[in-house]
């Protein structure tokens, strides 16, 4: 079979969005029965791309590497035992771009497990639904399977007009919680309100006064921290005794605990790239269950993703400084084959 070379965004070494540059590679190849080649439209942008550009990938050792973790594209070619999809199938995934060879999304085309694959939600563009798999997964994980979300629970989200933050608040209202954020400014504020959340703008106010306040004194059920640094010590006095935290930041050496285990806390640490760095394929299978249950909600409207802004693909780097500056509501998405839709 011939080589087909396809354009891509790769890095050769860490560094700054420079070192993002195009470059022409071999299209991968289906190697096993039960995977699909996907042509993508287009690839979501997330804040463990830039980490992967700046410090360095997984595999090291594997360089050059695309990023891109999300993607949505068209099924162009199936393994030999595959049986959930057919060429001309529209789809969404959060696979690869975390430096081993042969994955990433930065790219036109991606040769994906069926099992890791879930059909893309029919009322989304292309890059809406790429801008969506991670950050659907990771709060789906840190509130429903970490935190154990129940109906009539408090949470608090923080960063709530942000990626994984927008997705968080329309989760947990989805579960019959109420909600509260944190927020920087009017104009997140008023998205947050949309989507059924109280807004604490965190520069005005402490948000523990205000998140105490807000909870008639009681405190939370559930925070979620989607900031770090000192944002999870911050957060464990808003927290009602035998609450839940969950973080998606490793937290830092100099956090101090007292706070957290006075109220006995039950603290969730939620990284969702585990069962790629771990290849559990069970969990693997479970993440692509999620996104499917995830498009039926968009798709009868009860959950929404916030685009922000798109970016051809030659602007990968130009993403990333966008995405780095902060501030931003939402997700952005690269743009990669002209008909995308």
């Amino acid at each position: 079979m011939r080589e087909v070379i396809m354009r891509a965004i790769a890095m050769t070494t860490n560094g700054s969005p420079t070192v993002l540059q195009p470059q022409d590679v071999i299209s991968p190849k289906i190697q096993s029965p039960q995977e699909i080649l996907i042509r993508l439209h287009a690839a979501g942008i997330n804040p463990v791309d830039t980490k992967l550009r700046k410090r360095g990938t997984f595999y090291p050792e594997q360089l050059p590497a695309i990023l891109g973790c999300d993607g949505a594209g068209v099924v162009e070619d199936v393994g030999s035992e595959v049986t959930r999809f057919q060429t001309g199938d529209e789809v969404y995934f959060c696979y690869g771009g975390l430096g081993k060879k042969g994955t990433g999304n930065y790219t036109e085309y991606a040769v994906v497990d069926e099992r890791f694959v879930a059909a893309k939600p029919k009322s989304l563009s292309f890059a809406e639904a790429a801008a969506a798999p991670l950050v659907l997964i990771t709060a789906w994980e840190a509130l429903y399977e970490r935190g154990r979300l129940e109906a009539g629970r408090r949470v608090l989200v923080h960063a709530g007009a942000g990626g994984v933050g927008h997705v968080a608040i329309q989760l947990a209202k989805l579960k019959g919680a109420e909600v509260c954020t944190t927020i920087s400014s009017e104009e997140k504020a008023e998205f947050v309100k949309q989507l059924g959340a109280y807004p604490i703008n965190y520069k005005s106010t402490h948000f523990v006064d205000a998140v105490n306040d807000w909870s008639n004194g009681e405190g939370v059920d559930l925070a979620f921290d989607t900031v770090g640094g000192d944002t999870l010590e911050k957060t464990f006095p808003a927290v009602q005794v035998y609450g839940d935290v969950v973080t998606i930041l490793t937290p830092t050496e100099n956090t101090n605990w007292k706070e957290a285990r006075s109220r006995n806390l039950r603290i969730g640490l939620e990284l969702m790239l585990t069962p790629q760095l771990t290849n559990n394929l069970d969990a693997l299978t479970a993440q692509a269950q999620i996104l499917e249950q995830c498009a039926r909600l968009i798709d009868q409207g009860d959950l929404t993703i916030h685009l922000n802004q798109t970016f051809p693909l030659e602007k990968a780097a130009e993403a990333h400084k966008t995405l780095e500056a902060g501030g931003m509501m939402g997700k952005l998405a690269l743009t990669i084959n002209s008909d995308n839709g």
